[in-house]
């Protein structure tokens, strides 16, 4: 399929940056280059599989012939539902077992190579930090990305009119997407986001943070908290004046 040489990332990194070559490719298939792949499944040939590579091309070609193939194999037969739906329905379809796909050959280069329990969970949150496949077909990355960047202005724009702010809480409320990158569709990463926070844990169940989550930070420990965690949802955090945590709500004073 690929004319180039075997390809074998061996780190989180390479893992990573096959990951996003295959994905811009499939990406291009199925939203620029969508005329061409619909074309090229054709229902009257044999069972047919889009693939994705590493230098972001993609490919409609039948499936490997050895078994077990060297890398895990895509949805098999995607040319046979074409006809028999609705064009975006069939497009969503193909994008979600697309996302299926990137997330089976990363993995499966993590196990060959043996990544540990931290390298695996590094690599999925790098992962889960780009919009998926469908989400980009289906336009739902470009929409919660406005969302997100309307809510988080008009938050900032309410800090910057309190000037009671406490410490190391300069926004009462954080929203993980205040400064949306200029191509989400083929990247949707926020690299200066990552570095700031990428370190910080939620008071709560102790995940790591990752761009694409609501967090808030409570006014008294300081402590950062995913938003479902302490079942806190944007549109609510809005009213919050001074954000209390589960655990210094409950540390009410004792009665003299």
């Amino acid at each position: 399929m690929d004319a180039g040489a075997p390809y074998n990332p061996r780190t989180v990194e390479e893992v990573f940056r096959d990951f996003k070559g295959r994905r811009a490719g499939m990406i291009k298939a199925l939203t620029t280059g969508v005329e061409e792949f619909f074309q090229q499944c054709d229902p009257e040939k044999e069972n047919l599989c889009l693939y994705g590579f590493p230098s972001e091309h993609w490919e409609v070609n039948l499936p490997a012939e050895e078994v077990p193939p060297e890398l895990p194999e895509p949805a098999l037969g995607i040319n046979f539902a074409r006809d028999g739906m609705q064009e975006k329905d069939w497009l969503s379809l193909v994008a979600v077992h697309s996302d299926a796909w990137l997330l089976s050959v990363a993995f499966y280069f993590g196990a060959r190579f043996g990544f540990d329990k931290a390298d695996r969970k590094r690599l999925f949150n790098m992962i889960n930090d780009l919009p998926t496949i469908f989400e980009v077909v289906t336009g739902m990355a470009k929409k919660q990305g406005k969302e997100k960047s309307s809510v988080s202005n008009h938050s900032s724009n309410k800090s910057k009119s309190n000037s009671k702010v406490c410490k190391g809480s300069e926004s009462q409320v954080k929203y993980s997407k205040a400064i949306q990158p200029k191509d989400v569709d083929e990247d949707g990463l926020e690299e200066e986001d990552e570095e700031e926070h990428g370190n910080t844990q939620c008071g709560a169940c102790g995940e790591y943070y990752a761009a694409n989550e609501f967090w808030i930070c409570c006014d008294i420990c300081e402590k950062w908290f995913h938003g479902k965690c302490v079942k806190i949802t944007p549109a609510r955090a809005e009213h919050i004046k001074q954000y209390k945590c589960p655990s210094c709500s409950n540390k009410r004073a004792r009665p003299c």
